[in-house]
This record gives structure tokens, sequence and C-alpha cells, in this order.
């Protein structure tokens, strides 16, 4: 089989072969970005947090006239009323552990700061002895209750927790955190027994431990995922949030319990369909935005390879329409069926191999376009190479039905179509 004949056919239909090449090339492009930005939602979706997600739940309530956090008899009061939920929520029967929380990896809320090595440290982020990173707070129980793992050091002890009001930017004496966020701080290791300053004041921290991984509260566009600090303090407000641990199993049963336990102990506080959530309910929220992105993106995908396909099955059948007589010359000369079927696939070939050249330089440079206005990540050849061959076998596969049924025309019957 020559090229110079199938060529020249080519040229014949410039418009047909451009507008194919054109088509290829447009899909190639969008469908690579379109691919590499789902598998970049689901990396981020399967990003683990660092906490034991199984068995576990979220209250987040608001009492009704509730004191001012301002004064310090306010203070005891909002922390006596705090205390007195845990305690019932340490007592229902399907509980196995409470803690007092501010907010948790996945919510859409977070109080973020500065850690640094040396007092009144106000260049964070431009050395090693400086980082952003955010504060979770919790008392002794907060271990256990969200499965952290510890990887070096102690967890909190009772003598540890301290309360406070929620404007007071008081330094705890003594803190945990996570271990990418000492290798930040202390390159050269040995965290733990050193003291860090937080948000640019004098008064130390001390590193009592080194948590394995806690992920920051936003589930996407943090500059610092995994830069957490935990501080032992319950926090006094009008509102309050627990995080609740169920016994294996028992996780239904202990979130049903808990509406009539805390309205038992304090009937005047606000309580909706959303105060008790599952961290599985939580998960899903967060990462709602992302997964649409992904599907659409995933729909975009498919449908642009299925108007690619049925223009080539189109263009293909008009072409073979076109090519009766021809056809049939070929056949009355010797040309088998399987010889009439390669030259169709052949010719497809030629065109999309056309499209996919102009097609890798399209996704190249939609790609860096993207990057300067949406900070996506380059995108790896890998991606580009596997469309590549997507767009080739997509090719061969349409042209497949147009091009058997070329090859089946009778050479008499296509003598006689002039």
């Amino acid at each position: 089989m020559t090229l110079h004949p199938m060529i020249a056919a080519l040229r014949r239909h410039k418009a047909g072969v451009a507008l194919i090449a054109l088509q290829i090339a447009l899909t190639l492009a969008i469908v690579c970005n379109a691919v590499f930005i789902i598998g970049q939602r689901v990396d981020l979706m399967d990003r683990p947090t660092g906490l034991d997600e199984s068995n576990l739940f979220l209250i987040s309530q608001q009492w009704v006239g509730a004191p001012s956090s301002d004064n310090a008899e306010g203070l005891e009061k909002l922390d006596a009323m705090q205390r007195e939920d845990l305690a019932a929520l340490r007592a229902l029967p399907d509980v196995q552990s409470v803690s007092p929380v501010t907010t948790l990896p996945l919510l859409n809320s977070s109080s973020n700061g500065a850690a640094a090595t040396r007092p009144g440290d106000a260049n964070i982020g431009l050395d090693t002895g400086s980082a952003r990173t955010t504060f979770y707070y919790g008392d002794e129980q907060v271990f256990a209750t969200l499965g952290l793992r510890m990887k070096a050091g102690r967890a909190f002890q009772a003598g540890d927790i301290q309360h406070k009001g929620d404007g007071d930017l008081s330094n705890p004496s003594v803190v945990i955190v996570t271990s990418q966020l000492a290798d930040k701080l202390f390159p050269e290791g040995g965290a733990v027994g050193k003291a860090i300053y937080l948000n640019g004041g004098t008064q130390p921290s001390t590193i009592v431990g080194l948590l394995d991984r806690m992920q920051t509260p936003q589930s996407s566009g943090s500059e610092f995922p995994w830069n957490s600090t935990l501080i032992p303090s319950r926090m006094n407000g009008n509102a309050s949030r627990y995080a609740v641990r169920a016994k294996p199993g028992r996780l239904d049963a202990a979130m049903h319990a808990v509406e009539p336990a805390l309205y038992a102990v304090n009937p005047l506080r606000v309580l909706d369909d959303e105060s008790v959530r599952s961290f599985a309910e939580v998960r899903e929220k967060a990462y709602e935005g992302d997964r649409g992105m992904a599907e659409l993106m995933g729909l975009v995908a498919l449908v642009l390879l299925c108007v690619t396909a049925a223009g080539i099955v189109g263009l293909t059948s008009f072409w073979v329409g076109q090519r009766h007589r021809q056809i049939g010359v070929r056949r009355a000369l010797g040309a088998r069926k399987i010889d009439i079927l390669h030259y169709f696939q052949f010719e497809n070939l030629i065109i999309a191999g056309a499209g996919v050249v102009l097609g890798i330089a399209m996704a190249v440079g939609l790609n860096i376009w993207l990057m300067t206005q949406y900070e996506m990540a380059r995108l790896p050849i890998l991606y580009v190479a596997v469309g590549v061959l997507i767009m080739l076998v997509l090719g061969q596969v349409a042209v497949f039905v147009p091009a058997r049924r070329a090859s089946s025309v009778p050479p008499i019957v296509a003598t006689r179509a002039v």
C-alpha cells in the first residue's frame, strides 16, 4: 500500500480532512487536561485526614441566653455548661469518648496563625524557622476521640488542660504539632522538648509530642495542608462543638441519643438538622465541589470523545459513498476485502496522526494557560502519551464499521455506480 495515491485522495477532500484533524486535536487537548484535573481531584479526595474516621461524629450547638466570656464569672459559667454537656455525652451507653473541639479537618472553619522558633518572629514562612499553621483545641480525650496517632513524645494529660474565652489570644505552655510542621520548624530534628512561639508572641510553648498526621480544615487550596498545632484547651463561648467517638457499630444509636441527652442537661440551646453529623457526612460535604468538578470534566471528556468518533464515522461513510466506483475498480483488479479495510484504516491513521501532533501542542499550551490562570500543576507527559494512544485507537474503532461496509461492496455493483 503506497502513500502517494492515498494522500492525493485526501487532498481532494481538504475541508473534511482538516475538520476531522482539528476535531481530534481539540479533543486530545481538552481530554488530556480534563483527565489530569480529574486525577488531581481524586487524589485530593483520597487524601487522609490523620483521623480514624469510622464511628466518629460531630456535634455543633449554640446556647440561648448564654453569658459573655468577656468577664471571669461568665467565662466560668460557660465552662461549667460545657463540662456538663461533656459529662452527659460521655455517660451515653453507645459513646466511647468525647472531646470539645473548635473545628476538625475538612470543616469549612479554621483558626490559622503562625509558629516560629524565635520570639516575636514576623517573617512567617520566609525561612525554616517559621511556618503557617492551623490551631486545633481539645482536652485529654481528643486523641482517643479523633483516633490520632502519636509519632513521638506524649499525649495531653489532664493537668495540661486549660479553658479560655474565644477571644483569648494567650499562648499555652505546651503544644503538640504534626511531624510535617516540626520538620519545617526544626529541619535538624529533635522537636520534642523544644519551644516555639505562636502568632509572633514572646511566651514560649513547649512541644511535648508529634502527631503522625493531621490535615488542616480546608479540603483544598491550602498552602500548608499538614501544618497543624494542637492546643490543650476548652474554648468557651456561646456555641460549642464536640467530637464524639461511638462504640464500634453503634454510630447511628449514639447520634440519635445526642439531642435528648443535651436537652435534658439544658433545654436553652439550638440544635438543628445539621447539628449532629457523622464524619462521613463532613467528608462528603467538604469534597462536594471537587466531586462535581471531576464529574463535569468526565462528562465533557466523554461527550468530546463520542462527538469525535461520530465525526469520523460520518465523514468516512460519506467518503465510502463517493468512492463506490474507485472501490469497484480496485476490487475488479484483484484487491481483497482486507485490502479495502486496511486502506480506510490507514487513511484514518494519517488524519489522526496529523490531529494528535497538533493536539499535543494544544494540550501543552492549554495546560500552560491553566497554570498561569488557576495555579494548576504541570501536565505530566504520561497523560499526553495515553491521550494520543486513546485518540489513535478511537479513530481506528470509529472507522472500522464504514470501512468494513466499503470492503463488502461487490465489484460488479460498484463499477455500475457511476
